[in-house]
């Protein structure tokens, strides 16, 4: 029987340098994703996959995020005061108990799998979870919960994926997978920025992962891949000599926040998405499209 996914690894040490200056003292992370910061957005997709403890590699700077995550019972009386239970609900998702929030610090920017290696002491010898932030994943399950799905089934470390135009493929990294149709398929290999011609499949890799703790030994060796960094790709390259490795394609859309147009189309895409801000949001875009149509036409 594969052991349990009880933990995931949030990387948040980045300096978020895009977004200035938005973010010259908020950290990226605690950007609003329409009503939620997109921190709170992964720790419910990990939430929803039945993850218990949430571990967060954080930086200079960045007390903001796990002051987001205490429970405020002054604000909390405050609104039962005045009877609005719909606000006690939302904030209900970003009060996690004691205990199950910890923090490591990564003092040195020195890449992915050095952020992750720094976990290494909280994850303890079990199978972990990483989320990167900057991607963010809407359909009507979320990424993780398909991945602890098929990690329920195939164990092993996991990788999700979603398609890319095959000429895009030099923007990402791609895997080499048995059988490309599949939902769940075996990974052969994986492939940074190949050109199109040369790309084994057009499956991306999104920025989830379940991997094993052997993971760590691997980290731990501080090989220095591209960019002069520790790259987490290159460990994992590594670990599939010796333990399996499974692509789970998403069904859902995947949005990259790390850029600005991404951004915008998640903050649309979601907005969109929601009961409460669906139906305005459609009128909003639709008085824009109207408007640059009588714009063309004069």
């Amino acid at each position: 029987m594969n052991k349990p996914v009880r933990k995931a690894v949030f990387p948040v040490a980045g300096l978020g340098t895009r977004f200035l200056p938005a973010t010259k003292v908020m950290p990226k992370e605690m950007l609003p994703l329409v009503d939620r910061p997109l921190i709170q957005r992964a720790v419910e997709e990990a939430q929803e996959a039945g993850i218990e403890e949430f571990i967060f590699v954080s930086g200079r700077g960045k007390s903001l995020i796990t002051q987001h995550f205490e429970i405020q019972p002054e604000l909390r009386d405050e609104l039962e005061k005045k009877d609005k239970l719909d606000l006690l609900e939302k904030l209900s998702h970003s009060d996690i108990p004691s205990g199950k929030v910890q923090i490591t610090m990564q003092q040195r920017a020195l890449g992915l799998g050095h952020a992750v290696w720094c976990a290494k002491n909280l994850v303890g010898d079990e199978p972990f979870a990483v989320f990167l932030v900057d991607v963010m994943t809407l359909g009507e399950t979320g990424c993780m919960a398909q991945m602890i799905e098929a990690y329920n089934n195939v164990g092993g470390n996991i990788i999700a994926t979603s398609p890319v135009p095959r000429d895009l493929t030099y923007k990402y990294g791609i895997v080499d997978v048995e059988n490309e149709e599949k939902e769940v398929t075996a990974i052969n290999a994986m492939v940074e920025k190949p050109d199109p011609k040369d790309a084994p499949s057009n499956l991306h890799i999104l920025g989830r992962y379940i991997l094993q703790p052997e993971i760590f030994t691997l980290l731990e060796e501080r090989k220095v891949g591209a960019g002069g960094e520790i790259q987490l790709t290159d460990a994992m390259v590594r670990l599939m000599e010796s333990q399996p490795f499974h692509s789970v394609k998403l069904k859902g859309e995947t949005y990259d926040c790390g850029h600005h147009l991404g951004f915008i189309e998640a903050n649309l895409a979601f907005a969109l998405a929601d009961p409460e801000f669906g139906e305005a949001t459609y009128k909003i875009l639709q008085k824009y499209i109207e408007r640059d149509k009588n714009h063309a036409a004069a």
